[in-house]
């Protein structure tokens, strides 16, 4: 495989991964030569692995551990028992007083807004006091309904500074689904704002507020933030600089090591959506790993994430702030005017990029080296679907000859990583680095058994600090290991089709819940799309395999044709010519059918699941919650297909 980026002998040599591997051989009085070195040695002694993690970035514990690890199974599993810590206090601790912290940039050009980090402690500070005095305490909960602004970040660490527990749902919710995630936590408090920008429009979210404070009953206090509209603040209300009007000494409750800090929501796409719950202590510990050493970042940098409040991003981009870096917060549409997400990594002058594969493929009719200046930009990450090969390509010939392209896999469930780059990686197209640092993952066959080089299931076979200390409303822990460690106990079974290849690279291949299984080949959708939005007729497809009955299969490709473009038959014989040649003959659809849209989660990923069950005769409100989903007359289109199809 062609290899299209390789580090310098020089950039690995002052990267800070390198500068970690130097104290670790004094530390452990070993070499590692590399990253595949610190792996092993990380999987082999996880306990010390984790162990240095806090010692070398001096964690804050205000009361000393018994044990690194307890020896119960997942999902039981507790670290540093008996720590206790802030990860408030830890986000806020490195950065200098007039370095900036968070840079906000809304859509359509206008003018950046700073705040350093010395402005930053005082407002967390503030904050933090407004809650107390309005009767927070550790364990309550404090929700919001908020745009990718300042407000969302402050209010986070003010939440989590007085040991109270944060939840968010981004205004692109319709109360339906803001409702069905923030009513099952009960918060004492909710913070929203009055709607948000989004294709150069200003989008309205007053009424779906009023909802909000009406079906919250656990309400006791309610913050407006007027951020779009300038009109009265609704009644009952304290306005959101009411919150930043009295400074308050900087103060954070010292919890124990697991102790909730927020709870991020599965997609709900086919029911109630789980509430994961993180704990201070994880997610302190995988944030400095993963913003220290996979990142890169030093005091002073400038890391920019595309993200929503809704999506585990957002929560991970907070990492950087823990090695004195700045945030950038961009409010409104990736594309408004085209290609928007590159010319603010230009303007705020980004060193790392974090966005969706989505994002980087719907930009490709603009080449972003030709308009802005990207020379500071060294690295992008790329989440929330695998980076398909022509993705690759284009970001080498279109953002930079000189980038380290980094496809990286994880999830809401651990707000992390399990696999992507590191500084000693190539980039090759459509391949993932490899395994990251203490994170214990293979691909094992129905068997349980792991394979290498072949498709299989990917699994942790021994736990992260980050995994949910509980979900939400599940006391014994039976919701959890239902949906983890149903198929093998005491393993975590993440439910993506994986091939962990000899050379420790991964590929990964889709959902294996949404397994694509014909003539007892495993086939994964994600090797569809790859090569068939390569082609410039396709804006986008739908793979979905249906078992029927005799041990009939059938398996269908929805296209939705680019602007100009129509699923004639000369495009139907293109599409089997090169699924044909560039897979294989087992990957030719038994029917493609031209489709409006495809539908996908509020984070961005495709409705496959759902249609699926749509597919097999499940009622819509049965395979799908539609408060979930972006295109909601796009799913009912899949449904009446479904139904005319059963006929």
């Amino acid at each position: 495989m062609d290899v299209l980026w390789s580090p310098t002998a020089d950039r690995i040599e002052n990267s800070p991964l390198r500068a970690y591997l130097n104290w670790l051989e004094k530390r452990e009085g070993r070499p590692f030569p590399d990253h595949d070195a610190l792996w092993a040695w990380s999987v082999e002694d996880l306990d010390r692995f984790w162990l240095s993690i806090v010692d070398y970035h001096d964690v804050g514990f205000s009361t000393p551990w018994t044990h690194v690890r307890t020896a119960d199974p997942m999902p039981h599993t507790r670290w540093f028992t008996g720590a206790r810590l802030n990860w408030a206090e830890h986000a806020l601790r490195a950065g200098a007083a007039d370095a900036p912290a968070l840079i906000c940039v809304q859509e359509g050009g206008r003018p950046a807004r700073e705040l350093t980090f010395g402005a930053l402690r005082r407002s967390v500070a503030a904050a933090a006091g407004w809650l107390r005095r309005a009767g927070v305490r550790p364990g309550d909960r404090v929700g919001a309904y908020l745009p990718n602004t300042e407000h969302a970040v402050i209010a986070c660490l003010a939440t989590a500074a007085v040991g109270a527990v944060w939840a968010c749902c981004s205004p692109d919710f319709g109360a339906d689904g803001a409702i069905g995630r923030l009513a099952q936590l009960e918060p004492a408090v909710l913070i929203a704002a009055d709607g948000y920008h989004w294709n150069g429009k200003e989008v309205d979210r007053g009424d779906v507020v009023a909802r909000l404070r009406e079906e919250l009953p656990t309400l006791r206090r309610f913050v407006h933030v007027p951020y779009v509209f300038d009109r009265p603040h609704p009644d009952g209300s304290a306005p959101w600089d009411e919150l930043l009007a009295q400074d308050s000494p900087p103060e954070f409750e010292q919890v124990e090591f697991s102790h909730p800090l927020w709870v991020l929501f599965s997609s709900g796409t086919t029911g109630l959506p789980k509430g994961l719950v993180h704990g201070h202590g994880g997610i302190t510990l995988e944030g400095l790993k993963w913003s220290g050493l996979y990142c890169g970042l030093r005091a002073g940098e400038r890391m920019f994430t595309y993200t929503s409040t809704g999506w585990a991003l957002w929560n991970m981009q907070l990492g950087a702030l823990t090695q004195g870096a700045a945030i950038t917060l961009y409010e409104g549409a990736p594309h408004h005017p085209a290609g928007a997400v590159w010319e603010v990594a230009a303007r705020v002058r980004a060193d790392v990029m974090l966005l969706g594969a989505a994002v980087v493929t719907a930009t490709t009719d603009v080449s972003p080296r030709d308009r802005h200046d990207l020379s500071r930009l060294r690295h992008v990450m790329v989440s929330g679907s695998a980076l398909p090969p022509a993705g690759y390509h284009w970001v080498i010939g279109h953002v930079s000859p000189d980038l380290r392209i980094d496809s990286t896999s994880g999830g809401t469930d651990i707000s992390g990583s399990f696999v992507g780059a590191n500084e000693y990686t190539p980039v090759r197209a459509g391949r993932i680095g490899g395994r990251l640092a203490g994170v214990d993952c293979a691909a094992w066959d129905e068997d349980g058994e792991p394979v290498v080089d072949a498709v299989g299931d990917l699994v942790l076979t021994q736990p992260m600090p980050s995994m949910p200390v509980s979900l939400w409303n599940d006391p014994d822990a039976v919701r959890y290991t239902e949906s983890y460690f149903d198929t093998w106990p005491g393993v975590w079974r993440h439910g993506d089709w994986v091939t962990i290849h000899a050379d420790g690279s991964v590929s990964i291949h889709g959902r294996s819940d949404s397994t694509l299984n014909r003539q007892g080949v495993r086939l994964g959708s994600s090797d569809f799309y790859d090569v068939l939005e390569a082609l410039p007729e396709i804006a986008e497809t739908l793979v979905i395999g249906v078992d029927q009955p005799d041990d009939g299969y059938w398996l269908g490709l929805f296209v939705v044709p680019a602007p100009g473009h129509e699923l004639d038959d000369a495009l139907k014989r293109k599409i089997v010519t090169t699924l044909r040649t560039k897979l294989t003959a087992r990957h030719v659809p038994d029917e493609i059918v031209e489709a409006p849209a495809v539908p996908h989660t509020l984070s961005g990923k495709r409705l496959e699941v759902p249609i699926k069950k749509l597919l097999t005769g499940r009622a819509l409100e049965k395979a799908a919650n539609i408060a979930s989903v972006d295109d909601p007359d796009a799913l009912r289109w899949y449904a009446r297909f479904a139904a005319d199809r059963a006929r």
